[in-house]
């Protein structure tokens, strides 16, 4: 039989002791537990870094590519082969110059095939602009422009080929041409002439006509070339004011007096260039032999004056045979250089006297010397 004082102790002792057993849980597990979770902190900061690092590049990834293809739709809204010179050039379409410029209305100024106008741009940082509408010209007497390249800093234009190069060629270098090929030639030069002073929309002065910019195609029909010194006029535009332009021994007199430009400096190189065609050489030879010879516009005059025609086509039988127009090319030659721009031909005028047309001679005015430091003058 169990003493009841030692069951009563043992049963006090490790009630006591199982106090303190509780309060030890106490305090002891709740540390461990923080160690665990700073362990379990400790080891996720890694894998939290890293999914934070993936889900930035994969933002910025979805980010460039949706600039990138953003960007190539408007890539494919420009027109095929048009390319902007620089990065920052904006396209525009037509509806947007056409709304800008109030349909084209209020013309700034007009120069070399184009007219400016004044427009305006919303929600743009520049807001007043000049919008410049090109006129396309086209005559089977001038040579036709077929395209451009713009690739980079390549810019380059492409032209109809002639397969027979240029009058100059073919009129000074090797064998005399036929006086009936030279004849054609003279006709199809003043038709193209024609229809820019007279027949063309806006009426444009080429300014350099010459033997160089006159190409001949396969069938030696002659088309005009070589707008890059043309000034287009306005409607009601009879004249223009600009500097000296054009080729010595072409050039007109107005051009030193500065007078105002019309398309009558057309109608003058027109003049020496028949007479060119006429003689087969060149319009000024300062290296011949005869001192009167020298300026070709001088001694035709008196050659015309004298009644001595055959010595502008000496050994010429075609030409020879042919003096009657011979004469006429001659007449109108001298029509079309007079000094005085007004006493000049129009270009109707001398298209119907070389297609033999009625007969315009009638009011022809009295030739006149013409001047040789203006022959000469570059």
């Amino acid at each position: 039989m169990e003493d009841p004082f030692t069951v009563t102790l043992g049963q006090k002792l490790f009630s006591k002791l199982g106090k303190e057993i509780d309060l030890l849980s106490v305090l002891i597990f709740p540390i461990k537990k923080i160690r665990i979770r700073k362990l379990n902190l400790i080891l996720a900061l890694p894998v939290l870094l890293g999914m934070s690092v993936f889900f930035i590049f994969i933002l910025d990834t979805a980010t460039c590519l949706g600039f990138y293809f953003i960007n190539q739709e408007r890539l494919k809204l420009l027109p095929k082969n048009e390319v902007a010179v620089e990065t920052n050039l904006r396209t525009f379409t037509y509806k947007e110059l056409a709304n800008a410029t109030n349909e084209f209305k209020g013309d700034l100024r007009r120069g070399s095939f184009g007219i400016g106008y004044k427009g305006t741009l919303p929600k743009s940082y520049v807001s007043q602009v000049a919008v410049k509408r090109l006129n396309t010209v086209h005559h089977r007497k001038l040579v036709r422009l077929l395209g451009f390249c713009d690739d980079g800093d390549n810019r380059l234009l492409v032209y109809e080929y002639l397969s027979n190069g240029s009058l100059a060629s073919f009129l000074f270098c090797g064998s005399r041409p036929s006086w009936s090929q030279r004849t054609q030639i003279a006709l199809g030069i003043a038709r193209g002439l024609l229809y820019l002073h007279e027949e063309c929309s806006t009426q444009i002065i080429h300014c350099d006509i010459k033997p160089q910019n006159i190409l001949l195609d396969e069938h030696y029909n002659a088309k005009i070339s070589d707008f890059g010194l043309a000034k287009l006029l306005l409607t009601n535009q009879s004249h223009t004011n600009t500097a000296i332009r054009g080729t010595k021994g072409y050039v007109a007199a107005e051009w030193f007096r500065n007078l105002p430009i019309t398309v009558k400096v057309d109608v003058y190189s027109l003049g020496v260039l028949l007479l060119e065609l006429t003689c087969c050489r060149k319009s000024v030879d300062m290296e011949s032999d005869m001192e009167e010879r020298a300026i070709l516009t001088d001694w035709a005059y008196d050659c015309y004056c004298e009644g001595a025609l055959d010595a502008l086509v000496e050994n010429d039988i075609d030409a020879l045979n042919d003096i009657g127009k011979v004469e006429k090319f001659v007449q109108v030659a001298i029509w079309c250089i007079q000094e005085d721009p007004s006493l000049r031909a129009t270009m109707t005028a001398v298209s119907q006297m070389l297609e033999g047309v009625g007969n315009p001679f009638s009011t022809m005015p009295m030739p006149m010397p013409i001047s040789i430091p203006y022959a000469l003058a570059s």
